[in-house]
């Protein structure tokens, strides 16, 4: 091949890698781990505050279920809310879970929603962070973790379903 031939095909071949758009990486995939439907007290008002309306919603158990998990919400925790002025809501819940055989893990649950006024709740989503201990259920302390919070299903108590996925 002749150096002009061959400078002539480095030069398209260079070109052509220099407008190549190299294919995204995959989207991270969400795995269904568990549900959990939480029982919930009337929420307490707190109060006016500086970074708005202050209350809490004490948390008087519930069940969970999922594929590899199963048990009981303890009674004892609590959501604890601030309402902006704009109709937000911030929301920390930290709670335990007590699987079928005994163990206990807490859940830590932060999110924000903004309902539209006059509509229904819709669904919000959470980052849950987990600690439990080590041994069989210690793959609850890694990884990155979403919940869907939506209104529950008991007719006779106040409650929201907590629907816990795991990003792979």
């Amino acid at each position: 091949m002749s150096f002009l031939k061959l400078v002539a095909v480095s030069t398209l071949s260079l070109t052509a890698a220099a407008g190549a758009v190299e294919p995204s990486p995959p989207a991270p995939q969400l795995e269904f781990v568990f549900e959990a439907e939480v029982l919930l007290a009337p929420r307490v008002e707190v109060g006016q505050t500086a970074f708005g309306q202050r209350g809490y919603i004490p948390i008087i158990g519930g069940q969970f279920s999922g594929p590899a998990i199963k048990g009981k919400v303890v009674p004892g925790g609590w959501d604890w809310q601030l309402q902006s002025a704009a109709g937000c809501s911030n929301l920390h819940a930290d709670y335990f879970l007590q699987t079928e055989d005994g163990v206990m893990f807490n859940v830590v649950n932060h999110g924000q929603f903004c309902p539209e006024k006059g509509q229904p709740f819709t669904p919000a989503f959470t980052s849950p962070r987990f600690e439990a201990p080590m041994g069989r259920y210690g793959w609850l302390n890694h990884g990155a973790w979403i919940s869907r919070l939506e209104g529950g299903k008991d007719p006779a108590h106040p409650s929201v379903v907590i629907r816990f996925y795991r990003a792979r």
